[in-house]
């Protein structure tokens, strides 16, 4: 049974839904001009490592920490359902709520990713950071820990920020319209899963 349910003023939130799709359609374009070769590469540095028996580890905060999982379960489980093939070694550094708890408990929330590179990461894995400010404490500290431990680092990023400049691959969203950034780079995070599922196993 259809709701009967209605907005107040629904002729403006009509008009604030579409203008929101459109805008989000030509940032896509936009990032589509722009970051291609960028993914490209991203992908290119994903499937050595996995070639070479190393692994994934992803971070974020907020919505992005929900994009670190979403990428990890893609690589684990997988993308594509034409494609059948064995899981791929991807770990969000955002899901185990005692460590992160214990940590920012007893040191405080900067060192929440970093710690947990130090302690898993390993020379030619690979570190994906997403943000969409590229300015968050934690995850600049976190490269700098991969730096240390000799990984390849990668940032999904919005425009702006001292990511850009500190990742060895920067693929940045050309905006800093926090939702549309986070939008566009879901996508981008697909479009890294596909390459490598197909470069890997469909050749």
């Amino acid at each position: 049974m259809a709701s009967k349910a209605k907005l107040k003023n629904s002729k403006a939130a009509h008009s604030a839904a579409y203008q929101h799709l459109i805008h989000s359609a030509e940032l896509h374009r936009k990032a589509a001009d722009e970051c291609v070769d960028l993914i490209l590469g991203a992908a290119a540095v994903i499937v050595e490592s996995f070639r070479d028996g190393k692994k994934l580890l992803i971070c974020g905060n907020g919505g992005s920490a929900a994009d670190a999982q979403h990428m990890a379960a893609e690589f684990v489980n997988r993308l594509s359902k034409e494609i059948e093939r064995p899981g791929l070694p991807a770990i969000a550094l955002t899901t185990d709520t005692s460590i992160l708890t214990s940590y920012a408990n007893d040191y405080g929330y900067e060192g929440v990713f970093e710690r947990q590179v130090l302690a898993l990461g390993n020379a030619g894995d690979t570190l994906i950071t997403i943000s969409t400010s590229g300015n968050s404490a934690n995850l600049i500290k976190s490269v700098a820990a991969a730096r240390h431990k000799g990984l390849t680092t990668i940032g999904l990023l919005g425009e702006g920020g001292a990511l850009i400049s500190l990742v060895d691959q920067a693929i940045v969203v050309p905006s800093r319209d926090t939702q549309q950034v986070q939008e566009c780079l879901l996508s981008i995070e697909h479009s890294i899963c596909m390459i490598v599922e197909q470069e890997m196993f469909n050749s």
